[in-house]
């Protein structure tokens, strides 16, 4: 069976299949279909570089100025793996004529490291770093594609989306958290054709692979994670298992995440079932339930988590106080228990969801506020529809939807200068 992830077949001609693909790229351009021997992983990333309004014949943008990334590019969970890469990539890029890239969910290259005269030739198209090479950004390409694809994958000459990266051929693989699954970034060997083999895509995955286990034996036993953001029951990661909790259990481990010191029976009481009249033994019977779910996890006088516990809730928050807005969108999968309705948890669930819009409200950066506007928790919001109304040059054939949605939602509110439902 031909692996859908390889560039090139075994005996393919490289320059035969560029032209033939070139071709198809053309066309896509000029009437949006494609069709073999394109590679489906290849239309399916055209088509949504198309739909993202990606250049098919610029540069991709620097995000992040020297300061700034070496400030995030310090604490990323991926700057530990680092000797990995090195060791294994880094080496073979000095030599090879190519180069070793990492980046981070969104695509911003943090290392570009290798032979320093393809480094020179790959800076006139911005692979630099601090630049994001996701493909809303930069188009179809290796590092880019297997963030969006999750898989590792080859990018070969043509298949690029951006004419300027079509002289270039990549691989590269995503790296996950080894505890809680989370992407973490991609790492990425870049260069000419000569790396239109499957040699280079089986060494990025088992550079990827190898990272992995470097982190997770860098990561200590005590590590246990929480995931409650867009999630009506909380999934619990420990000791290498995943537990999913029910409601109330849910509610009371995300409470107790909150409150490292710990809760007398009263003070849950009241976070969790407000200042209705309550039984002790109520409490005492849902926490009995979940010590038998999580052992000696769960301690009482009072009650509280016997070992570090990470949430997405923490983390979230974490991202928004570094000011990393693209971070905590990318951790905020949806409201905190969205059905719950005890009250300590409606208040951690509205708190960072003011702070997540104030600060998109400040940042007034399109594509951000495009992201919040595309979730069902975001896509009534009318004063995140007017922001991105405001931030979209006034001549732009973009600001025409938003508008229309904001004038429709104004109306649906009955406030002044809405525009009738069609």
């Amino acid at each position: 069976m031909v692996n859908p992830w390889l560039a090139l077949e075994s005996g393919a001609d490289p320059a035969a299949h560029t032209r033939t693909v070139r071709r198809a790229h053309e066309a896509f351009l000029a009437g949006g279909t494609v069709a073999p021997p394109v590679r489906r992983v290849v239309a399916d990333s055209w088509r949504r570089s198309a739909l993202a309004r990606a250049a098919s014949d610029g540069a991709a943008p620097i995000e992040l100025d020297e300061p700034a990334l070496r400030a995030y590019r310090d604490r990323h969970p991926l700057a530990r793996a680092m000797p990995v890469f090195r060791e294994l990539l880094g080496t073979i890029a000095q030599d090879g004529a190519h180069l070793m890239a990492v980046c981070d969910p969104q695509g911003r290259m943090l290392w570009i490291e290798g032979h320093a005269g393809v480094r020179r030739q790959a800076e006139r198209m911005n692979f630099v770093v601090g630049s994001r090479w996701d493909e809303r950004h930069a188009g179809t390409n290796a590092p880019g594609t297997a963030l969006a694809a999750d898989h590792a994958v080859q990018i070969f000459a043509a298949e690029h989306y951006n004419r300027r990266v079509q002289p270039w051929t990549c691989a590269a693989a995503p790296l996950h958290d080894p505890r809680t699954g989370r992407l973490l970034g991609a790492v990425d060997i870049t260069g000419g054709d000569h790396l239109a083999s499957p040699h280079s895509l089986a060494l990025v995955q088992a550079t990827a692979r190898a990272a992995e286990s470097h982190l997770a034996c860098a990561v200590t036993e005590l590590t246990i994670c929480l995931a409650a953001l867009g999630r009506d029951e909380a999934l619990l990661t420990m000791d290498g298992s995943r537990l999913r909790l029910g409601r109330r259990h849910s509610e009371i481990m995300v409470l107790l995440t909150e409150h490292p010191a710990g809760l007398t029976g009263e003070q849950l009481s009241v976070l969790l079932y407000g200042e209705r009249e309550m039984r002790p033994v109520t409490l005492r019977a849902e926490l009995s339930r979940l010590r038998q779910l999580v052992g000696p996890l769960l301690a009482s006088r009072p009650y509280r988590l016997t070992r570090p516990v990470e949430s997405d809730l923490a983390a979230a928050e974490a991202e928004l106080a570094a000011g990393d807005l693209t971070a905590a969108l990318d951790t905020y999968r949806g409201p905190l228990l969205p059905l719950s309705e005890a009250p300590g948890v409606r208040r951690l669930r509205a708190s960072l969801e003011d702070r997540l819009r104030r600060a998109l409200l400040g940042a007034r950066e399109p594509d951000q506020l495009r992201r919040w506007t595309g979730t069902p928790w975001g896509e009534d919001d009318l004063e995140i529809w007017e922001a991105l109304v405001d931030a979209l040059p006034e001549r732009s054939p973009a600001r025409s939807a938003p508008l229309a949605t904001a004038g429709r939602l104004r109306a649906a509110y009955g406030l002044p200068g809405g525009s009738p439902t069609p």
